[in-house]
């Protein structure tokens, strides 16, 4: 049994889409599926017909906003992949997703090439070490070309992209393509695959272009590079120029004027992928059903299994390999509720999970009891009686699990790294319409919180307000629109607040703080003395007490008391950053010095020490990148100064300008339909944060 399901593991392939959103990730998951048998025919993301994207909303806008999993065959090898969000407000559900994959496919914009949001998701696969091909999409677009796209790839994202196709025609005229590992031609008409030899006129073109091919390849593999130097000179040279169609055999093989074999290029290229080295680049052009397969094949033969990634680590440093007989460790990374019930979406690294089985929660202590088990098909599920190592599935019994709560087996706990969650930058007040739906309100909103970690609900002290956080106004609109449709709320939604912080212009050194307080009984006692100082980013907080003047307890103490003082600052009471405190002396008495005197006293010298310093007020930046026709580009241009953006670049491409631009977010708000009035309907942007400024 262990045997029959460690060798399964080698043919599982987990992985997910990433891309810029209109880049075609939605449309190359659709084809994945159709070509695989698992649907019956082509969805469209125009018509509203495709599995991935089933939610109304997902439908109405033509966009995907939640995560999907799904399950395909191909070649004997099961594919589970989930698609995920293009758009900057939902960045945080492609980092739920990238937490628990063992590989991606980064799609790309043959026109465009690397946009913002492509950067933006690929330093987060970067961050999680996600082997990764590209797939340059929309091929048979005007202006589409495949070099200038793997240029971006190279000067913006900085791997080594190395292109192992050569299309055949351009635009509209754009029908195959040529493989240059097995230099023959694959050429589609109505959808249906033909190979064949090179043709003439790109034979001289394909043998260069394996060359570079190679080149590339040898110079970062030791394999790849001993072969090609130990190839005679003949072959290492320029092609035969005696060679013609004969020189292929009939599988379309070529037999001169190459270096390195192609099973030694396929081996080296796994190689190159699984460490991040080398980026195997593939292209199509999803829509018209043309680079798929390629595309399916790169899928099974560079990323890699789960026998093939490191094995899972815990936070107290043990680790968990792949293996169906160690015991039960699960990352939840989804949860969603249906009309069926509570979902829980779960990655399971090691271990067997079987229904009925009784798993630990390790964050809390819990045990929870697996009800039943599901393979998930989008929004269709199908019941099975057991789960193992590498497998992604939903489960219905846990009642207290969250994203990123860890499942484990009760003998042998072990706490995941739970995914990293982004903080919330816009906010909007929010109340139900009729005051009796109140109650509905507040647990419509708790599960909203639940579902989505990175919304933020809470109540505002000063007017009694409830108040959404989320990543962007789109984000917060999709939100209000579920409250509506999901839960038959009507809800008012006030306008977008940005979230502004605080931080430290100019610090303060030696100031005293002396908490005394006796009320009868045991007194509360705490003498400190801080340093304030600006810092790039974050908190930090040191100690430079001598003597034992305050002693170790006391010191954690006074530094919870700091980060206490943190939330709320001086200058409008938003949370401070940007400063480092040191703690350089204090005093105890015998009696009266506690854990609970020097916290207060922490957070009180701090609160002090804020109102001495000279304070900056920062609020939210996003970069922003705006595509005009090259005529409208002077408005444009002129109007995001007026917004208090900083120009920073402005590039013309094929008729059109490319704006880049960092811009106060709370300067963008109602900036789509100023955008469309300036452009006739013309001018599309995109936006991805970029930290904060001083306002």
């Amino acid at each position: 049994m262990r045997a029959h399901l460690l060798n399964s593991l080698t043919t599982v392939r987990n992985l997910g889409i990433l891309a810029h959103v209109d880049a075609g990730k939605t449309t190359v998951t659709e084809r994945m599926l159709y070509l695989t048998g698992a649907t019956y025919k082509r969805g469209e993301v125009h018509d509203g017909t495709t599995v991935t994207d089933f939610d109304s909303q997902e439908r109405d806008r033509g966009i995907t906003i939640f995560a999907a999993a799904v399950s395909c065959d191909w070649d004997g090898h099961r594919i589970n992949l989930i698609d995920t969000p293009g758009h900057v407000d939902f960045s945080d559900e492609v980092e739920r997703s990238l937490r628990v994959l063992d590989g991606a496919i980064a799609v790309f914009d043959g026109v465009a090439g690397v946009e913002p949001q492509s950067e933006s998701v690929w330093r987060r696969a970067d961050r999680h070490g996600v082997p990764r091909v590209a797939f340059v999409n929309k091929l048979d677009r005007a202006g589409a070309d495949l070099d200038a796209a793997v240029e971006t790839i190279r000067r913006r994202l900085h791997p080594a992209p190395l292109v192992v196709q050569l299309p055949i025609g351009r635009e509209d005229g754009f029908i195959g393509v040529v493989d240059l590992l097995a230099m023959r031609a694959l050429v589609w008409h109505d959808g249906v695959c033909q190979a064949g030899p090179v043709p003439d006129d790109l034979r001289q073109e394909a043998l260069r272009r394996r060359r570079v091919l190679e080149e590339a390849v040898a110079e970062l593999h030791p394999a790849a590079l001993e072969e090609f130097c130990a190839a005679p000179a003949a072959d290492a040279g320029t092609p035969d120029p005696g060679l013609t169609g004969s020189g292929l055999t009939d599988a379309g093989s070529l037999d001169a004027g190459t270096a390195v074999s192609e099973a030694t290029l396929r081996a080296a290229l796994r190689d190159l992928t699984g460490s991040g080295a080398g980026l195997v680049v593939l292209c199509g052009a999803a829509y018209r059903d043309r680079g798929i397969e390629p595309l399916l094949d790169a899928v099974v033969r560079y990323l890699p299994s789960p026998l093939d990634v490191p094995a899972v680590r815990g936070q107290d440093g043990a680790k968990r390999a792949a293996d169906p007989d160690a015991p039960l460790a699960a990352l939840a990374f989804k949860v969603s509720s249906t009309a069926t019930g509570r979902l829980t979406y779960v990655r399971l690294y090691s271990g067997t999970l079987r229904k009925g089985d009784t798993v630990l929660d390790a964050g809390t202590g819990r045990t929870e009891r697996i009800s039943r088990i599901l393979r998930v098909q989008a929004d269709r599920h199908a019941e099975t009686e057991l789960a193992a190592a590498g497998d992604i599935v939903a489960l219905v019994g846990p009642k207290a699990a969250r994203t990123g709560t860890t499942l484990c087996a009760p003998g042998s706990p072990l706490l995941l790294e739970p995914p990293a969650a982004t903080e919330p930058v816009v906010s909007v007040a929010i109340e139900a319409r009729r005051s009796t739906d109140a109650d509905r309100l507040a647990a419509a909103l708790a599960r909203l919180a639940e579902e989505d970690p990175s919304l933020a609900v809470r109540t505002d002290a000063e007017t009694g307000q409830t108040v959404l956080s989320g990543m962007g106004e789109l984000h917060l609109e999709v939100a209000a629109e579920k409250l509506r449709r999901d839960h038959r709320l009507e809800v008012g939604v006030g306008r977008p607040q940005v979230s502004y912080r605080e931080t430290v212009g100019r610090g303060v050194s030696g100031l005293l703080y002396r908490h005394v307080k006796q009320d009868g009984g045991a007194g509360q006692f705490a003498h400190v003395v801080i340093d304030v100082e600006p810092l790039a980013e974050g908190f930090a907080f040191a100690s430079a007490v001598t003597g034992g003047r305050v002693p170790r307890e006391y010191v954690r103490a006074v530094e919870a008391g700091c980060r206490d003082a943190l939330a709320d600052g001086p200058l409008g009471g938003h949370p401070v950053t940007g400063l480092r405190v040191t703690l350089t002396d204090g005093a105890t008495h015998v009696k009266d010095s506690s854990e609970m005197a020097f916290r207060t006293a922490g957070r009180l010298a701090l609160r002090e020490a804020l109102r001495s310093c000279a304070m900056v007020l920062l609020e939210p930046v996003v970069e922003v990148t705006v595509t005009v026709p090259d005529d409208m580009a002077g408005g444009v241009l002129g109007d995001l100064p007026a917004r208090r953006g900083r120009i920073s670049g402005s590039t013309a491409r094929g008729g059109t300008v490319v704006i880049t631009a960092v811009v106060p977010l709370a300067e963008m708000f109602g900036y789509a339909t100023r955008l469309r009035g300036r452009t006739q309907g013309r001018g599309t942007f995109t936006t991805r944060p970029a930290g904060y400024a001083p306002a």
